[in-house]
């Protein structure tokens, strides 16, 4: 006659905390015991997997628009300080942001550079100004707090539009 036990899985465990065999050995490998007598590691990760990123994280594509940005704040402060003390060099500037787009960053920087000896100059100024920028100037706490603020609010502004548009569609029935 068979007989079958059941045992709940809360019981069951897949990995022993101690090895009779460990201890002896061990005592000839300190280190060895050190590594085996410890529970097992198990992984874990709090954080949401973002799917359809392939290449990049959120956060990378997040530096790279935060880059572009960079190169904009530095032509304008760069413009700015070419407006009062350098105008021949501003109109220059101007003229050629008028032919060239800044959404690249670095591909504004690469045609401005290779346009002329003063162009080179120009581009050279700005990269000095785009990496001051981002390492001393700009207010990365300021920024996590603005981005926390901006999503909270919306969402807020959103869930209580949709509760009064809701709610007012029903209460006209």
């Amino acid at each position: 006659m068979e007989s079958t036990i059941f045992v709940p899985l809360s019981q069951v465990t897949y990995f022993p905390t101690t090895r009779p065999q460990a201890r002896t050995i061990a005592s000839r490998f300190g280190q060895w015991q050190q590594r085996t007598s410890r529970q097992p590691t198990r992984i874990c990760c709090s954080k949401m997997f973002v799917p359809g990123f392939g290449e990049a994280s959120p956060e990378a594509k997040a530096a790279k628009h935060l880059h572009d940005f960079f190169t904009y704040v530095a032509v304008k402060i760069v413009s700015a300080q070419l407006q009062s003390y350098n105008p021949e060099a501003y109109e220059e500037l101007m003229e050629f942001l008028g032919t060239h787009p800044l959404n690249d960053g670095d591909k504004f920087c690469a045609d401005l550079m290779r346009e002329s000896a003063r162009h080179k100059s120009l581009a050279l100024r700005i990269l000095e100004v785009r990496s001051a920028y981002c390492k001393q100037d700009f207010e990365w706490d300021n920024l996590k707090r603005l981005s926390h603020k901006v999503v909270d609010d919306s969402n807020t502004r959103l869930m209580r539009d949709y509760v009064l548009e809701t709610s007012h569609v029903e209460g006209e029935k």
